[in-house]
């Protein structure tokens, strides 16, 4: 948690257990008062590990959180990020202009761990149908889906996917986007990713899809 004095400790911790099955490092907590920076000592430390880690940025403080956790901490992830929404300008006519730090965001395929419900317990955002991941998602951002905190939040993956099926019309073929999303972002080594969305998520797609086409 960022509020607390620790974090060189646990991303040690992490770094230690890393082949036992710790796969990365995240810091969570509130954003304002507790900048990514003061743990600069963890990210660099784990940076000089080849290790992975994730900072909470961008949820309740804005693009000055995500700007210092990708720019002067080195984040693989972004935990939430839907305030890079904040870089994004849509013209009357509908046209979209990209500010330098949500071009860098989607030019580097920046992982944005999207937690809706969550956000919207924190109003970060007003409703599932006024959600960021809608024009995120429709921009190609690189946005998975997120339950954040299943018990806080009382929800589910499931339960997420519906929400975003109800608010934006989303199909199999959307859901099946966003997990392969996720799994690409995953902090675990390459082939294993490839083989879970080979072997895994994109035969599980289509058998879901067999059953509904012939139902």
């Amino acid at each position: 948690m960022r509020h607390a004095a620790r974090a060189l400790e646990i991303a040690e911790l992490a770094n230690r257990y890393r082949d036992s099955g710790v796969a990365g490092f995240d810091i969570a907590g509130a954003e304002a008062g507790f900048p990514p920076t003061r743990h600069l000592d963890a990210f660099e430390y784990l940076k000089r590990e080849n290790n992975h880690f994730t900072i909470h940025a961008g949820e309740a403080f804005g693009l000055p959180s995500i700007w210092q956790a990708l720019q002067w901490c080195g984040a693989d992830r972004l935990g939430h990020g839907v305030r890079i929404i904040d870089d994004i300008e849509i013209a009357e006519d509908g046209t979209v202009k990209l500010g330098r730090l949500a071009s860098y965001v989607r030019d580097k395929r920046i992982p944005l761990e999207m937690c809706p419900t969550s956000n919207l317990q924190t109003a970060a955002a007003t409703s599932y149908a006024e959600h960021p991941i809608g024009l995120l998602s429709k921009l190609r951002f690189r946005a998975t889906v997120n339950t954040d905190n299943r018990l806080m939040s009382g929800t589910s993956m499931s339960r997420e996917f519906e929400h975003l099926v109800e608010a934006f019309g989303y199909t199999l073929d959307d859901m099946q986007w966003f997990t392969v999303n996720a799994m690409k972002s995953a902090f675990i080594p390459f082939d294993e990713r490839l083989a879970m969305i080979n072997d895994v998520i994109k035969p599980g797609y289509a058998e879901i899809k067999s059953e509904w086409l012939f139902r």
